[in-house]
């Protein structure tokens, strides 16, 4: 039996991924919470094979808190399973531990495939995002800025973009202000910005809102 924990803050979205477990073999739903404190309250007291997680779940940055599983449950294997745009997250993702990334908006039947690979250790992404990791589209400008960005860049900016502080993007990410400050700057340069405002239009070209 594949052992697996749910992990996102939208309990419809719970409730459909429990029914498509349901009705396949071999798995085992052990939990589904909403926030990154009941997830590792969860883990703390039984250890799925996988944790299929949504990036934007509560509390913990979700690129944070792979790292965290990878450090605390390094047995446990993730898979993401967002809304937020695949070719703008998923090698993000995959650098900070995850062994997948699976999209809202796929088939349902894409779940259990890759709650499958993902437990056999092997990592799983859509053919669809394979050929766009692949090929670096002429039209897709930003994204080929945003390929110049360190996992903890994209962190940083897509904090700062969804309206954090400098002070709130260090307690996220467990930083000083300082080191904030310094990430404010680089991605500055890396996006040929030279004030805030730009910096978060850059942002919201690179669809991190």
């Amino acid at each position: 039996m594949i052992k697996v924990v749910i992990a996102d803050n939208h309990p419809i979205v719970r409730l459909g991924i429990r029914n498509v477990l349901s009705t396949a073999a071999d798995f085992e739903l052990i939990d589904d919470v909403g926030t990154t404190s009941e997830l590792f309250q969860s883990l703390k007291k039984s250890t799925p094979d996988v944790v299929l997680l949504e990036l934007d779940i509560p509390e913990i940055n979700g690129i944070a808190t792979i790292r965290k599983i990878k450090q605390e449950f390094p047995e446990v294997k993730v898979l993401i399973y967002s809304g937020q745009s695949e070719d703008v997250y998923a090698l993000s993702t995959i650098r900070a531990g995850a062994f997948g990334y699976l999209s809202k908006t796929a088939d349902l039947d894409y779940i259990v495939a890759a709650l499958k690979k993902v437990n056999e250790g092997k990592m799983f992404i859509t053919n669809e995002l394979a050929q766009r990791l692949a090929f670096d589209e002429g039209t897709q400008k930003p994204r080929r800025f945003f390929r110049k960005l360190s996992t903890r860049e994209v962190e940083v900016l897509k904090m700062l973009a969804s309206g954090k502080r400098n002070k709130e993007v260090a307690q996220g990410l467990n930083l000083n202000e300082k080191t904030v400050s310094t990430y404010k700057a680089r991605l500055m340069k890396k996006l040929n910005v030279d004030n805030l405002v730009d910096l978060l239009q850059q942002a919201k070209a690179l669809e991190l809102y």
